[in-house]
């Protein structure tokens, strides 16, 4: 049995068995997961080619009335409709607004908050009906007008999918994430022909953890969805290709990329803010929630009649901004429609993603920005800024970065790229407490850490932080006087356990109190000094036949936490690998609280070692 608090516990201890001296925690089991993630990756590339042809079959009937699947997404712009153009997002709305209330409200948002939170406090657990639900309800509201991407609502079908595959199998919940996080990198990754950034986006915003054993099975998932996404007709990378740029960038490009940084910074931290406004808005009307896709698709029809280039997709226009195929006076009125209705209809609640309005609304600034920036060439500020303003806005600069070098395979601008991105990074982690992905998580009571660091549990031995002086007793002890001396009374020591030792100092088991009372004497009465005691075993040894807890001195204090949890124990005592029998000391839970203090003394205590300007003497 097990003792919890501070007790001992009288059980043998099997715990799953970790190689301490390696770099890594991975075992075996990342074979399994990574066979596992292929069909992942299958599965992904068939729903992500579901998605845009059902966004262009959509497009097609609420726009040109064609009963018809097109072989790539179409934009809404061209349509005969004229005025009538307002009514179909409205119909769109109106449509995901009775999907949701009575099929699932969690195919409302752009997808990857709702993704976040089945990986949090969903325990990676997304039914069937969202797998089914999400990319239908996206198609339908991207395909009447509304101004999203395909990459949300990809990203959590595809992670429902994994689940889903995840859940038919004898898995643990972290290797249920690991699935959950390969199925979005492959929809995401067959998606748009990139599997790198669509690792990346995993590691900087889904998995929470940087191991082998997720990281691995998410890539194999990703590269299967890239390898088959040309076979499916979804097209060869790059999405969009352009003319490479200089083999070295100019000065005057790499200081104009700060600029570039420091404004995509600010349009991040406006469209969260707009996004989360229209979303309190919506929050205060007299109306069910149903309603309100249906009011932010009458914002989203009006913006639409004024510029249709600002519904949909919008591939095309991204295409043109990578060629330098634009007139920078003609993206004021684009960049002002798409980022209000876009901010508008996703704090309706409707269903749609964020990544292409914001490689839109970035490539538009960068559009305008060069007409006063260096370089002469109109191509390259639209793709730092849509890079800048994704990385910025997603809190994802690693993938803002390889996202633009992969949709355009220019890797020239890489460093120009680097700077730009970082500085929106920095830019908004400085000024804005949370991402627009994380701010609807927390909105729902949900806190969220996006910062990787060693565990400082790992910095350091169990030998580094144990107790060594030990009180031990003689296994020769009696009974009698054992309660008397260590358990009642006017005992000067009062622990609930202590480790047996026999003449020649080896461990041979533990003591505790409740073993003692509850195992041996029943229910016989005894007062404090232990008297009346006149049945049950004669010495020590005879109570501590079974073998204690242990943990050896070079093993982390990770392992010694790991080991207190899983037994729901508070002390362990500490060993000799080499002499198991060897009681060195014991380390208990307050203990291990020396190696956050010296990882917080680390992070808070500053000091100088050399002055400067001072001669030494």
């Amino acid at each position: 049995m097990a003792q919890t608090g501070d007790r001992w516990a009288l059980v043998l201890y099997s715990p799953r068995r970790v190689d301490d001296g390696a770099d890594f925690t991975a075992d075996r089991r990342v074979v399994w997961l990574s066979l596992l993630a292929i069909p992942v990756g299958l599965l992904c590339a068939g729903v992500a080619l579901v998605l845009l042809r059902l966004i262009g079959f959509f497009t097609n009937v609420f726009y040109y009335q064609r009963f018809a699947i097109p072989s790539e997404v179409l934009s809404p712009a061209g349509s005969p409709l004229g005025p009538w153009m307002i009514a179909v997002p409205v119909a769109g709305g109106l449509l995901i607004g009775l999907m949701a209330r009575y099929g699932s409200d969690r195919i409302r948002g752009h997808g990857i908050p709702e993704a976040l939170e089945a990986i949090l406090i969903g325990r990676s657990r997304m039914s069937p009906r969202v797998a089914v639900l999400k990319p239908l309800s996206s198609a339908i509201s991207i395909g009447s007008g509304g101004p999203f991407g395909a990459e949300g609502p990809i990203i959590m079908t595809g992670g429902a999918c994994g689940s889903l595959i995840a859940q038919g199998f004898h898995l643990t919940a972290a290797e249920r994430k690991t699935l959950l996080v390969a199925g979005a990198a492959g929809g995401m990754s067959a998606t748009f022909g990139t599997p790198v950034a669509a690792v990346l986006l995993a590691v900087e915003l889904l998995l929470f953890e940087w191991k082998p054993r997720s990281f691995v099975p998410v890539a194999v998932a990703s590269a299967v969805a890239a390898l088959v996404r040309s076979h499916l007709g979804l097209g060869v990378p790059p999405l969009f290709p352009v003319s490479l740029h200089a083999a070295q960038p100019a000065m005057a490009v790499l200081l104009g990329a700060v600029p570039v940084g420091v404004l995509a910074g600010c349009t991040a931290m406006a469209l969260t803010g707009a996004v989360y406004a229209a979303e309190d808005r919506f929050q205060k009307l007299p109306i069910h929630w149903m309603w309100w896709p249906a009011l932010g698709g009458l914002a989203v029809g009006l913006g639409g009649w004024l510029e249709p280039r600002a519904l949909g997709v919008g591939y095309d226009i991204i295409a043109e901004l990578l060629r330098g195929d634009y007139v920078p006076q003609a993206l004021i009125g684009l960049v002002l429609v798409k980022a209000v209705i876009w901010a508008v209809a996703l704090g309706s609640g409707t269903s749609g993603g964020v990544l292409a309005p914001l490689l839109i609304i970035g490539g538009a600034l960068g559009g305008l920005e060069s007409a006063v920036l260096p370089g002469g060439d109109p191509a390259l500020w639209p793709l730092l800024s849509m890079a800048a303003v994704m990385g910025g806005t997603m809190r994802s600069p690693f993938t803002g970065i390889v996202f633009a070098l992969e949709l355009t395979d220019d890797v020239r601008l890489l460093l120009p790229l680097l700077i730009a991105v970082v500085i929106a990074h920095a830019f908004t982690v400085l000024f804005m407490k949370r991402s627009i992905l994380t701010e609807k998580v927390a909105r729902r009571g949900h806190h969220v850490s996006r910062e990787y660091s060693l565990d400082p549990l790992e910095r350091l031995l169990a030998e580094d932080v144990m107790t060594a002086d030990v009180i031990a007793v003689p296994a020769s002890l009696p009974v009698r006087t054992l309660l008397r001396d260590y358990f009642l009374g006017d005992a000067p020591h009062r622990h609930q356990g202590y480790p047996v030792v026999d003449p020649s100092g080896d461990l041979v088991g533990i003591v505790t109190k409740s073993d003692l009372l509850q195992e041996w004497l029943g229910p016989l009465q005894k007062d404090d000094a232990g008297e009346g005691l006149e049945t049950g075993p004669l010495i020590t040894y005879d109570v501590a036949k079974r073998r204690p807890i242990t943990i050896h001195r070079r093993e982390t204090c990770r392992a010694a936490a790991e080991r207190m949890a899983e037994a729901g124990v508070g002390r362990l005592l500490v060993v000799s690998r080499e002499d198991p029998k060897r009681l060195l000391g014991v380390i208990t839970r307050s203990d291990l609280l020396k190696a956050r203090a010296r990882a917080l003394e680390e992070e808070s205590a500053r000091e100088r070692f050399i002055r400067l300007g001072r001669a030494s003497r």
